[in-house]
């Protein structure tokens, strides 16, 4: 279904160098809308909806004055954001905690702890099991921070503070990213430059899974320093090249949409097996040193909100169980409980990859689409290059949306472990109060990223960046960076700059592919300095309005990956690393 209109004859056209003709006084002031949210967020220490209402307003400003775009068509460039945010960004949130509260109110969910607690009761070891191998999955069929979500709340029940929790499935959630939702944002970027997506997907899989080696290590180093590292670096290893090996043999070879899925399980089943012939020492003083910090986030406990859908600190005391107890509760269990424990995510991963796999079905759900052309936009906004801006038209996803799936996987779960409706509407409705900050985030932050994208902005940051020839190799990741740090997306990062670096790449004679695959891994460690991310972390563990908090604890994280994806992209365009890429 669609409903769009032409293009009508003074429609906006941006420009690239609307500041005096300089390329670079015109990046500059396109910077200003990004600076005020690092500004805000991570220096001044607003709360994050605060500091997205501000970028905003910042954008349309400099859309209006600088980049001469209507302030009309900025605002409602605003609003169209807002809502793509609100559905089906937040909607795929709202549904993947929703389902969570339910395996909680079921009191499923102590066996589901249990049942990782039998894997291995060292905390460091499940931040690896869970942030990464588990979210890597959950990453795989929902993405748009479902993993976060869920994989958060699960470690802060496990004992973790909020805040570590926080940060731990936030630096997790990197290397699946790039194959992340079956592929998506490397489908995107094959759609917009007509390189076949699964070209680009070996490239990636040539780049991602050298993160996938560090993630691990880098993980047990947040959670416990460096004695942590010293005494797990063998399982996080294994898991780590286990991870990689499947991401890079299944990208390569066998399907990009089933990439990290296959890589999860991978890294999973590794994780057991070798757990089955190696145990860590130091478990004890790592599991005391989190309690220490637990007891004293709950007795500092100011956080400014205890709401969140595990009810933030509250959460942290209500499940924290003496590990004598979940001794006992993991020798109790039975292969029916464990089953039974796994079953909401066992029934996420059937259905999904029903729904993403099954091309009749993919084809069906994807009809149902609603697409709106956004009132007194649609037909008023041109590209650059003077084609009609696609992105004027609203995709209303209401059946095909992985949110909607996750809805349907609540209510089934809800159904067979007897929890009413009464009590599932119960859930739906304290999830959606407590989110109530988290909507206005999102929102406001895909706001930014629309009028940023229509009046030009963001096209001029990304020509400017690009601008430095052969030499753009090493800075190629920086766009994806940029783009999903903005957007909380790699999909929107490869919509932003995807042509981009395929246009540098054949202007300064370097492999598109490669560049357009270095968007894409350099989206993967932007994602967890996203204002969208952040806040979604910050809901799933109760810290709401503790976003810049979250965002001082991981920013160098992002850096200092980003450098590594720089230099290796780098290397990868010279002689000296092009041995490392695939041949078509």
């Amino acid at each position: 279904m669609t409903s769009s209109i032409g293009i009508v004859a003074d429609a906006y056209t941006p420009q690239l160098a609307p500041v005096g003709g300089s390329l670079v006084a015109s990046a500059l002031i396109a910077l200003l809308p990004l600076l005020t949210v690092f500004v805000t967020l991570g220096w001044l220490r607003w709360k994050a909806h605060w500091a997205g209402l501000a970028a905003v307003l910042v954008a349309i400003l400099v859309a209006a004055i600088f980049f001469k775009m209507p302030v009309g068509l900025a605002v409602a460039s605003a609003a169209e954001g807002g809502v793509y945010g609100l559905f089906p960004i937040m909607w795929i949130v709202f549904t993947a905690i929703v389902l969570y509260q339910v395996t909680v109110a079921s009191g499923r969910f102590e066996d589901l702890r249990a049942t990782f607690h039998l894997i291995s009761d060292d905390p460091r070891i499940q931040a690896i099991i869970i942030a990464f191998c588990f979210g890597g999955l959950l990453e795989a069929l929902a993405g748009f921070g479902a993993p976060v979500a869920i994989t958060g709340v699960m470690l802060m029940a496990l004992g973790f503070s909020p805040l570590r929790a926080a940060a731990v499935v936030l630096l997790a959630n990197t290397a699946p990213v790039a194959f992340g939702a079956i592929g998506t944002p490397i489908i995107t970027a094959g759609n917009l430059t007509k390189i076949p997506y699964q070209q680009i997907g070996a490239y990636v899989g040539h780049q991602t899974p050298v993160l996938a080696c560090l993630v691990p290590l880098l993980l047990v180093l947040m959670v416990d320093g460096r004695r942590g590292v010293r005494q797990t670096w063998p399982v996080a290893v294994v898991v780590g090249v286990a991870f990689a090996v499947g991401q890079w043999i299944s990208a390569s070879y066998i399907s990009v949409e089933l990439t990290d899925i296959i890589a999860s399980l991978v890294g999973l089943a590794a994780a057991v097996v070798f757990l089955r012939f190696w145990k860590p020492v130091g478990k004890d003083e790592a599991t005391a040193a989190l309690a220490v910090e637990r007891e004293l986030a709950l007795v500092g406990g100011g956080s400014g909100s205890s709401a969140g859908p595990a009810g933030g600190s509250a959460a942290t005391a209500q499940y924290a169980v003496s590990q004598a107890d979940l001794e006992a509760r993991a020798r109790a269990l039975t292969p029916g409980r464990i089953t039974m424990a796994l079953f909401p995510y066992l029934l996420v991963i059937a259905i999904f990859s029903v729904a993403k796999l099954v091309d009749p079905v993919k084809a069906w759900l994807a009809s149902t689409d609603v697409k709106i052309g956004w009132p007194g936009l649609d037909g008023q906004v041109l590209t650059a290059s003077g084609a009609k801006n696609s992105s004027t038209v609203y995709t209303f996803p209401w059946l095909s949306s992985p949110g909607t799936s996750l809805l349907i996987c609540g209510m089934v779960t809800a159904a067979v472990y007897g929890v009413s409706a009464g009590a599932w509407a119960k859930e739906v409705r304290d999830t959606a109060y407590k989110m109530r900050w988290a909507f206005l985030t999102v929102a406001s932050v895909l706001a930014l990223a629309y009028v940023m994208n229509l009046s030009g902005l963001t096209i001029t940051l990304g020509t400017w960046i690009a601008g430095t020839g052969a030499a753009f190799a090493f800075f190629s990741p920086i766009l994806g960076w940029i783009g999903t740090a903005v957007t909380g997306s790699d999909t929107s990062a490869n919509a932003l700059f995807a042509t981009l670096q395929q246009t540098a790449a054949k202007a300064a004679g370097i492999d598109q592919t490669l560049l357009v695959a270095a968007n894409t891994a350099g989206g993967v460690v932007g994602k967890m300095i996203s204002p969208q991310n952040l806040t979604i972390a910050a809901t799933a563990v109760g810290l709401v309005g503790r976003e810049s908090d979250i965002f001082r604890k991981v920013v160098l994280w992002s850096v200092g990956l980003l450098v590594v994806l720089c230099l290796l992209v780098g290397l990868q365009s010279t002689p000296v690393l092009s041995w490392m890429l695939p041949r078509f």
